[in-house]
């Protein structure tokens, strides 16, 4: 039977196309190997339909999808943000992941499991059936060594106290998630599961977190209460999802070749990233105070099936003012392909990880908006770290005014602070084809991972007939 490697990603399509796409890597490198990716479905929703062509691979190819059902959501005394609603999905879900992992096993010599951070719970299961269990953490290495070194924190910092975390830079507590005591320990359990398991692959590459990889490397990043020094950590990265297949339905990419090299700023704040009414309004001011070219992807708070037309959330008569300078859009656009195109000389991101990275290797530079989840870190090391990004002043409840962004916009795009910051970015992209050659950073920790997966002897796994509850 040929060596199978599961990949276990969290439910969305988001976190699929990561996985996919590490699938996709891991083959690259070693073709002797399968993959199985595993696809949770939540009740009363349809399954997510992969396909060769939505995700760029052949359907010879060594990557098979297996569906599996999880359970009713159970009922919780804390609140979640809308970003880790998913562990409501997936605590409950072991008994229908023990089953797929025995039906897999059947069929294939499985080497080991790589869960997404997420399903951290799923090592309930891995544990009990000796599978050899790898984290991937699709965040950069500076979060995840706040995320490991978190339980050693004040339990409630002052918004100013300075923080001092190995392997991040300077910051203060106003930077951390502005998470509940409950939320804080769901990320203390986080940290110390990882802490255990067999490795920790991340999303990143040396020459643009070379402080916080060497940090994890020493284990200075351990949680409080871990009992094991940390597990090897291998930097892969950059792995970035860019599903092939997208079209380019609004007419983005036609629009931005009859534009001058470098001149539009992308507007682009992810799948969650919605804005108010009032904040839209502010942003469009802001635009059009910057006297910049601009390509906005407009999400609003309004449920879609009841959207206003943007003439509704924009100040009166803006798209006729901005349309010999700016395109906005609903919704969604092909934003890796928007990055790469010649004519993008800028960003306003919400620093999700998978954004900063498709910049990076673009050269494009940054503006800062951190909306929710960890992004407020990854801020933090964009500008102070990296030095690739401007951060934008926000109020108390996050509010940015139209003068702030539309000053920041134009330091960006016209300032010698902003030839920097391209300067900067320009020679990181670089860097990160150096890092996936042979030879490169990320290159040989792809190389020792799979070795060491080739190295786990197979192992049996428990009787069919063993029941559940014996297991957990």
């Amino acid at each position: 039977m040929k060596d199978n490697i599961v990949l276990y990603p969290s439910v969305g399509r988001g976190h699929l196309f990561s996985m996919v796409e590490l699938g996709k890597l891991i083959l690259t490198h070693d073709p002797s190997f399968s993959i199985t990716i595993l696809i949770p479905t939540p009740p009363n929703t349809t399954p997510i339909s992969p396909t060769t062509t939505t995700f760029g691979f052949h359907s010879s190819s060594s990557i098979t999808f297996h569906h599996f059902p999880t359970s009713s959501p159970t009922t919780t005394t804390t609140p979640l943000p809308p970003h880790l609603l998913i562990l409501e999905l997936i605590r409950p879900n072991n008994h229908n992941l023990h089953q797929a992992l025995q039906s897999i096993s059947k069929t294939s010599n499985l080497k080991a499991i790589v869960l997404d951070f997420l399903n951290y719970t799923a090592t309930q299961v891995t544990a009990a059936l000796d599978i050899p269990t790898f984290f991937y953490y699709t965040s950069g290495a500076s979060t995840i060594c706040c995320l490991l070194h978190q339980p050693t924190l004040p339990p409630n910092p002052e918004k100013g106290d300075p923080l001092l975390i190995p392997g991040f830079p300077n910051t203060s507590a106003e930077e951390l998630p502005n998470n509940s005591p409950e939320l804080q320990a769901i990320f203390r359990d986080v940290g110390l599961t990882m802490s255990e398991c067999d490795g920790i692959i991340v999303n990143t590459f040396e020459a643009i977190e070379g402080r916080a990889v060497k940090a994890l490397e020493e284990g200075l990043c351990l949680p409080e209460g871990a009992t094991n020094p940390l597990p090897p950590v291998f930097c892969i990265g950059p792995v970035i999802s860019m599903p092939s297949g997208e079209n380019d339905e609004n007419g983005c990419l036609s629009w931005l070749d009859s534009q001058p090299s470098q001149s539009v700023v992308l507007l682009s704040f992810g799948s969650l990233g919605r804005f108010s009414k009032t904040q839209l309004k502010e942003i469009a001011i802001g635009l059009e105070k910057s006297e910049q070219r601009f390509l906005w992807v407009v999400r609003s708070r309004s449920d879609s099936e009841n959207e206003e037309r943007l003439e509704e959330l924009l100040p009166e008569g803006f798209l006729e003012r901005t349309k010999e300078k700016g395109m906005v859009v609903r919704n969604w656009a092909p934003q890796a392909a928007i990055l790469s195109h010649e004519s993008v000389g800028g960003f306003v991101t919400h620093c999700g990880w998978n954004s900063v990275l498709e910049a990076v290797c673009e050269g494009v530079p940054m503006v800062t908006w951190p909306l929710y989840a960890e992004q407020k870190l990854n801020r933090a090391v964009l500008v102070k770290e990296m030095k690739v990004a401007l951060a934008l002043k926000e109020s108390e409840d996050g509010f940015v005014s139209a003068i702030e962004l539309g000053e920041r916009i134009k330091e960006l795009m016209e300032s010698e602070k902003g030839k920097e910051l391209r300067q900067r970015v320009l020679s990181m992209k670089v860097s990160a084809v150096e890092a996936r050659k042979e030879g490169g950073s990320s290159y040989a920790a792809l190389n020792r991972l799979t070795k060491l997966w080739k190295k786990e002897d197979h192992f049996m796994l428990h009787s069919p007939n063993t029941p559940l509850v014996q297991l957990f």
